[in-house]
């Protein structure tokens, strides 16, 4: 089981993401359990003080562009460590949204700015109406409150 935390850099920002379970797999190609593996593999013997390497699956996806789904809820945001929890990663030749996500959307790589006010517990819906206004140029669509799948088509 995959429990990674990535902090995520463009231009302008940066953005903290745990990759849980299924999407950490999706996101390096490989299964948690196989780097375990490689990694005593490749420590055996050493010692307490030993410097553990980043896997080379992991420093892989350095400068990829990938599209996360995340959830958001209170926990996400209000924490000691405030990160935002990605359910799915969008294989690298997937640039649409499906149509198969219940309670989320995926957020373009440059609207990944979040505000306490525009946020529904445990979901990932976007209040129109208190949406910051660069938020809302990155979407290419805006579900309602009271809408809670993404519209496609």
């Amino acid at each position: 089981m995959y429990l990674t935390k990535l902090s995520v850099y463009d231009n302008n920002d940066y953005a903290s993401f745990v990759v849980l379970g299924d999407a950490g797999h999706e996101l390096t190609g490989k299964k948690a359990s196989e780097l375990v593996e490689s990694y005593y593999e490749a420590n055996e013997g050493a010692g307490d003080g030993h410097v553990v390497p980043v896997s080379q699956a992991l420093i892989d996806t350095i400068g990829q562009t990938r599209t996360f789904v995340i959830k958001i809820s209170n926990h996400n945001l209000e924490g000691k460590t405030q990160a935002l929890t990605v359910t799915k990663v969008l294989s690298l030749e997937v640039p649409a949204l499906g149509c198969d996500l219940d309670d989320s959307f995926v957020v373009p790589p440059t609207a990944v700015t979040l505000e306490i006010g525009n946020r529904e517990e445990g979901s990932s819906v976007v209040n129109e109406e208190h949406a910051d206004e660069g938020v809302k140029r990155g979407f290419d669509m805006i579900v309602s409150e009271d809408t809670k799948r993404a519209k496609c088509g």
